[in-house]
């Protein structure tokens, strides 16, 4: 790879580039960054000018006075997963891109490797493979909900919910949120419309003995069996933020002890 200078109308923007949308307030403040500090990273192009990462760069040069970027320029071929990866790693880093944005590009990625599973994705972005789950959920949506995402009417974890259950059931939890539901909300009806069309029975306690030999225990008045992997899952994401935070296991029962005492809920 060669570092170099290029002018601006040099760079030929990628259409299939995942962001779509740019906020021009902070488009102005990087270019003023730009003109202050200078291009601090190179962005990275092909040899015939397509840029393959820093496009928001491109856009803030001319807004602080630049006519040329420091670039990288790759010679090696690169096949259509790797230029995708390279732009939405790049993008997810730096400023967010929009939940619509982050699940269309995830989602091309998984088709333009239809033996990738969930995990491969996760490996490359070096993500949760849990998050990449939430992230494409929108794929197992209606039409409707996905256009309420794109239209920041409806968020991710709203898509979550109802990708739980099948398109023809998923309109009356979109009318709901679009009605102004909170995402809690969202999730309850989606939990009751699922217990309602495919009863089960109800239990005070679940456990689960794991082949280690320890065991995963759920308890709570009238516990299904959804219910539990959803408190499992809010759960593990406790004890990981816990271990994040250096705690020990003693530590970490002690503080969950304590939200549930002051009406915290789940940890």
């Amino acid at each position: 790879m060669l570092i170099q200078m290029k002018p601006l109308n040099w760079f030929k923007v990628d259409p299939n580039q995942p962001r779509k949308q740019f906020d021009e307030a902070k488009l102005r403040e990087l270019g003023e960054s730009l003109k202050v500090h200078g291009p601090l990273v190179p962005v990275l192009a092909k040899p015939d000018g397509t840029l393959l990462a820093g496009e928001r760069r491109l856009r803030a040069a001319p807004l602080g006075s630049l006519t040329e970027l420091p670039t990288i320029i790759t010679d090696r071929m690169l096949s259509e997963t790797e230029i995708r990866l390279i732009q939405l790693t790049e993008n997810m880093q730096r400023e967010d891109l929009s939940a619509y944005e982050q699940w269309r590009a995830c989602a091309e990625l998984m088709s333009l490797n239809p033996a990738w599973q969930m995990k491969d994705l996760a490996g490359q972005l070096k993500k949760d493979p849990s998050s990449l789950t939430r992230i494409l959920s929108p794929s197992k949506c209606s039409t409707a909900w996905q256009e309420a995402l794109k239209e920041g009417k409806a968020g991710i974890s709203d898509c979550y919910a109802a990708s739980k259950l099948p398109e023809n059931a998923q309109a009356e939890l979109l009318a709901l949120k679009l009605s102004g539901a909170s995402r809690d909300a969202i999730e309850q009806a989606g939990r009751k419309k699922r217990n309602g069309s495919a009863p089960g029975a109800k239990v005070s306690r679940l456990k689960v003995p794991l082949a280690s030999g320890a065991s995963v225990q759920v308890s709570g008045p009238g516990i299904t069996l959804d219910d539990a992997i959803e408190a499992t899952q809010a759960a593990l994401k406790a004890m990981k933020k816990a271990r994040d935070d250096g705690l020990d296991s003693k530590t970490a029962q002690a503080v969950f002890r304590d939200k549930s005492k002051k009406g915290g809920g789940s940890p």
